[in-house]
């Protein structure tokens, strides 16, 4: 029944009070496919749904609603019902979820929220965005290392219904410095020996990362070792939390929409682009085109001072936007390949001759074999179209001009990503249409004066 379930069909059952369907509805598929059902109900009518699962369930199917409409029932229902959605909530999921909710909204829920979440909430919540402590959870399996396999394996059990995951348990002393790490599958095993020590099973050199690391450093490092989650540690060793691999893969999503869109010369939009708000969009938009546009008009004072060689050689323009496309081509591939890697850690700014050596290489290759089809198809022109200009000096010059600007192109596309990235911006705004604009500028200047050392003087 579930699988051609509609929404007026929802509604029905809402109507008439159907509570058995409502329930079987509630558990008989996926959270994450319940929440996709209830994408047309409004957040009164989720609500309402959601009362005739269990606190557990309920919670994890809030968990897969998209975000406008869990804060839409946050803000819109029973404050004690919400307080207590709350509590069952993964500790980063609450804490993502109270920082868009509207402050009046939070201060009402934070006094019904039990003292231990209250806390956490608020020591999660101090930590930047952006770094690990902002993404961590701090609820994590736990044991002592003079347990043995049997108790650990009971602790875990104890503990589990408050844990997100159960794959890794961490060995801690009394005052919660990471000493070790076993698995879950390990203690397992050793239930064929259940007085086995824990100091015996785990493993004492663990990887960390600290709590203020960069949430996407901390996603590399994640992704290189193939982790299912990774401890968060302070400065002391104290290990307050786990990154897991959920968080991850949300953390690379996020880093990478990030980039696209600053490649594309967008403020980063984090809202449904068809829900967001049109100002908001506009707003995003404009000021990347607006900063472009103003940045682009330089190309006129730029051609402006090759007034005269255009003027006595009207077929230099002719070939203008083929010679300037070439860079900005150029330029927007290497900047899209460099800041690529850097999101990869492939290369870092101590690599920057590396890179540099590579792309001069790379920049003379593509030059010249563009600067081939070029003089190609300059010595086509007719000679009507090219005028008083000889036909094989103009093919020299556009030729050596396309190859000189995809050289430039190149250094620019791939330099300016590891100089934003050591100067701490964020090197996406090394984006297409920013190199594109630079190099259309600086391309006009190297194209003219090859013009004018070959055919005016």
């Amino acid at each position: 029944m579930i699988n051609t379930l509609y929404l007026p069909e929802l509604r029905e059952m809402l109507a008439t009070h159907d509570a058995e369907g409502l329930r079987e509805f509630c558990t008989a598929l996926h959270p994450g496919m319940i929440a996709e059902f209830m994408e047309g109900l409004t957040g009164s009518e989720t609500w309402a749904v959601l009362q005739h699962a269990d606190a557990p369930l309920r919670a994890e199917i809030y968990g897969y609603l998209d975000q406008a409409k869990q804060i839409e029932i946050c803000e819109t229902q029973d404050r004690d019902e919400i307080a207590a959605l709350i509590g069952d909530l993964p500790p980063d999921d609450r804490v993502d979820l109270l920082t868009e909710v509207a402050p009046s909204t939070v201060e009402e829920l934070m006094p019904l929220v039990s003292v231990e979440d209250r806390r956490d909430i608020r020591r999660l919540s101090a930590y930047p965005e952006g770094t690990a402590g902002a993404v961590m959870t701090t609820a994590f399996a736990r044991v002592r290392e003079d347990f043995t396999a049997r108790q650990a394996l009971d602790e875990v059990i104890r503990q589990a219904a408050e844990l997100e995951t159960i794959y890794y348990v961490y060995v801690v002393d009394e005052a919660s410095h990471l000493q070790g790490v076993v698995s879950s599958r390990q203690l397992f095993s050793a239930m064929r020996r259940p007085e086995t020590p824990v100091r015996d099973l785990m493993e004492r050199e663990v990887l960390t990362v600290l709590v203020t690391d960069d949430q996407e450093d901390v996603a590399q490092k994640v992704a290189r070792f193939d982790f299912l989650a990774i401890p968060v540690v302070d400065d002391e060793h104290h290990i307050v939390g786990i990154i897991t691999h959920d968080d991850v893969i949300d953390v690379m999503v996020e880093e990478a929409t990030e980039d696209a869109h600053r490649m594309g010369g967008i403020a980063p939009i984090t809202e449904d682009i068809l829900e967001a708000r049109f100002t908001t969009i506009w707003r995003k938009r404009a000021l990347w085109l607006s900063v472009l546009f103003v940045a682009e008009l330089f190309t006129f004072s730029a051609l402006a001072q090759f007034e005269q060689a255009i003027a006595a050689v009207v077929a230099l323009s002719l070939f203008l936007p083929l010679v300037i496309s070439t860079g900005g081509n150029s330029g927007s591939q290497a900047a899209t390949l460099i800041t690529r890697a850097l999101a990869l850690g492939q290369v870092t700014t101590r690599d920057w001759f590396r890179v540099f050596r590579h792309e001069v290489l790379m920049g003379l290759t593509l030059g010249l074999t563009l600067g081939v089809i070029a003089y190609v198809r300059a010595a086509l022109t007719p000679q009507s179209v090219l005028g008083n200009a000889d036909r094989w000096t103009l093919a020299c010059v556009i030729a050596q001009a396309v190859a000189l600007i995809c050289l430039w192109g190149t250094l620019v596309g791939s330099m300016l990503p590891l100089v934003f990235k050591r100067l701490g911006i964020d090197p996406g705004i090394a984006s297409s249409p920013f190199v594109a604009t630079f190099v259309d500028v600086t391309g006009i200047l190297i194209y003219f004066s090859i013009a004018e050392v070959y055919l005016l003087h």
